[in-house]
């Protein structure tokens, strides 16, 4: 069943219910303002009927028995019995009267009741005189009552039954008017594909659910779009990438192979294949790490490192690598608590992430002083990488996070435009967030944080 179907099944059944559920709250409403009214008028016979028994006058009692005939309506199958109670609350039972003991039982402690069979009502009420109390009942057939029920029924179930109808139509309508524009919407939709994403749905001007719907398509098809090309981007600089140092292995190759050379010329021409060789290992070994860094965040974080202690350990490596390295490390306000470093990680990957960051200070700066600073307190963890280098011109910082991206002013420096872009996936993996402020020749400022309220999200083994 579609959803439009499933509107108007809702409707017509929240309609039908409500109808027949005031048509019910009406029926018994009417039917008990019938039944006060007509035992009104019994209760007023009653006092009539007691006045003429007790009447000793004659011309008072002509007076009541003209008035009780041409002052009030007539009842259909009227009976009138007056029962006198006697001392031991006892009273002379007519035989014509076939009415339960419960009914007379109620009279004699209330000192008035009704009783209802087959549509026909009795009203029995006490009344004294001289001392000496009696019943009178008065009985008669509300067929007028019934009659304006029936009719007062038939109205509502026919008007009912056309209004269900109506409901019908009208669901059938109101479900038109919601679905259409998701329609709309899903036929501009399925028209988009990959080949043509540039495409955008209709702006909607209303500020409800189908303006947001179509806002939140339009910027999904906006991500969407971006990623597609910077994927495109990546896989044209991937091949790039890789296809010069095999291009350059197969030269090398072919052309030793042409003749007998010099064993100098072989040693050369090896070391050249091994230098584009570790090339393309080292890109290859990017490109897996940065693949490493898609998978979920809470099954790569495994350990409890201290951050310090993990700058140490980059900072040992980068002087293996860059002996003149002027790199130093810098604790600010440090914490009486050493557990305050304490950050549940993946201590391989972030490990590499910092090397990867402060390595690019190093090598941007020319080997300039690259100055790194800790600090740590109850609410984050925060490092701050700052360099004194070529810095980054403002029109590459949106781009600094996109796969083998590089700026024209770094051309000159070797590198595949790896190393932010897999920091960044690290950092975000472990609900950090990195911070890139740069001014073109004067330098750059990286700052990564950790908050604790992520850091307590952490699924760690310790």
């Amino acid at each position: 069943m579609d959803i439009r179907k499933k509107i108007t099944f809702n409707y017509v059944a929240l309609s039908t219910f409500s109808t027949s559920l005031l048509c019910v709250i009406v029926f018994f409403l009417f039917r008990e303002n019938n039944r006060y009214h007509f035992l009104k008028r019994l209760d007023d016979r009653a006092k009539i009927v007691a006045s003429i028994h007790f009447q000793k006058d004659p011309e008072k009692i002509k007076y009541y028995k003209a008035l009780k005939k041409d002052g009030l309506e007539e009842l259909i199958e009227e009976e009138e019995f007056v029962l006198k109670i006697n001392s031991q609350n006892s009273f002379d039972y007519n035989t014509k009267l076939n009415l339960p003991n419960e009914f007379y039982t109620n009279i004699l402690s209330t000192g008035k009741d009704f009783f209802e069979v087959d549509n026909k009502y009795y009203l029995g009420q006490i009344f004294e005189e001289d001392h000496q109390k009696y019943i009178v009942i008065v009985g008669a057939r509300d067929r007028k009552g019934r009659d304006t029920t029936i009719y007062i029924v038939k109205i509502m179930l026919f008007g009912g039954i056309g209004f269900v109808f109506l409901a019908f139509f009208l669901g059938r309508f109101l479900a038109k008017r919601v679905i259409n524009p998701v329609a709309r919407i899903t036929k501009e939709v399925k028209r988009i594909s990959a080949s043509n994403l540039h495409n955008r749905l209709p702006e909607v001007r209303n500020s409800d659910e189908i303006s947001d719907l179509t806002n939140t398509f339009n910027n999904m098809l906006d991500r969407l779009e971006t990623s597609f090309e910077i994927q495109a981007n990546f896989i044209n600089n991937a091949s790039h990438e890789l296809k010069t140092p095999i291009t350059t292995i197969i030269a090398e190759s072919e052309i030793m192979l042409l003749k007998e050379r010099e064993v100098s010329e072989y040693v050369q021409s090896l070391e050249n294949i091994y230098s584009q060789a570790s090339r393309l290992g080292n890109l290859t070994e990017s490109l897996l790490k940065l693949t490493q860094t898609g998978y979920d965040g809470k099954k790569q974080v495994s350990d409890i490192a201290r951050i310090d202690e993990l700058l140490m350990d980059v900072k040992s490596d980068l002087d293996k690598i860059f002996p003149d390295n002027r790199v130093s490390i810098k604790l600010n306000f440090a914490p009486k608590d050493s557990n305050l470093f304490l950050l549940p990680c993946n201590k391989p990957l972030l490990e590499l992430a910092i090397n990867n960051i402060i390595t690019n200070g190093v090598k941007y700066s020319d080997n300039n002083e690259v100055f790194v600073m800790l600090s740590a307190t109850n609410e984050m963890i925060k490092i701050s990488i700052n360099d004194i280098g070529i810095g980054i011109p403002p029109e590459d910082i949106p781009h600094l996070y996109e796969p083998f991206f590089r700026g024209k002013i770094a051309a000159k420096y070797i590198g595949y435009g790896l190393g932010l872009p897999l920091a960044s996936k690290i950092i975000r993996m472990h609900d950090g967030e990195l911070q890139v402020q740069s001014e073109q020749n004067k330098g750059t400022i990286v700052t990564i944080v950790f908050k604790k309220t992520n850091i307590k999200n952490f699924n760690v083994q310790s």
